[in-house]
């Protein structure tokens, strides 16, 4: 029993009781804090493994929407390339169209220039030989002659009209 008389035999029976004493008052205390503070981490740890799933869901659909954006400007710069042919062909074909519509209308310049001077030759032809049948009906042809012919021309005339 000389253990009773050692102080570390007490300071030891102490220590157990006090345990004891905090286990049986704060023990249903301790255990409810852990298990509130367990319960919390374990929230938080379902939070954030929500949340990284909708982040993984949220960067499929971006990087969904961004391959369909590039197979949409592909489809926008095909459709460019494709109406920018179509344009030149048909700008090509119009101006083809405008010279042949030019070269035509320069051909009917030509055309009528010919004819304006062809007439315009003819009259002066047709001045020339008045003139000079004048000048030389005028030199042969006497007064009783002229007036002869004149009678003549008259008298068909009649004839003419009827």
């Amino acid at each position: 029993m000389e253990f009773l008389h050692n102080p570390g035999f007490w300071v030891g029976v102490s220590f157990f009781i006090f345990v004891f004493l905090v286990i049986a008052k704060g023990g249903k205390g301790i255990l409810a804090s852990l298990d509130a503070r367990g319960e919390a981490i374990r929230k938080t740890l379902e939070e954030a493994q929500n949340l990284r799933e909708e982040a993984q869901k949220t960067l499929a659909e971006y990087k969904r929407k961004q391959r369909d954006a590039l197979k949409e400007a592909e489809e926008i710069v095909e459709h460019a390339k494709a109406e920018a042919i179509r344009v030149g062909e048909e700008s090509a074909k119009e101006l083809e169209a405008s010279l042949k519509r030019r070269e035509q209308q320069a051909m009917d310049k030509i055309n009528q220039a010919e004819a304006a001077a062809l007439n315009e030759v003819r009259n002066q032809a047709v001045d020339v030989a008045i003139s000079a049948t004048k000048a030389i009906l005028s030199s042969s042809i006497t007064k009783p002659k002229a007036k002869a012919l004149l009678d003549d021309s008259i008298s068909a005339l009649d004839g003419k009209f009827h």
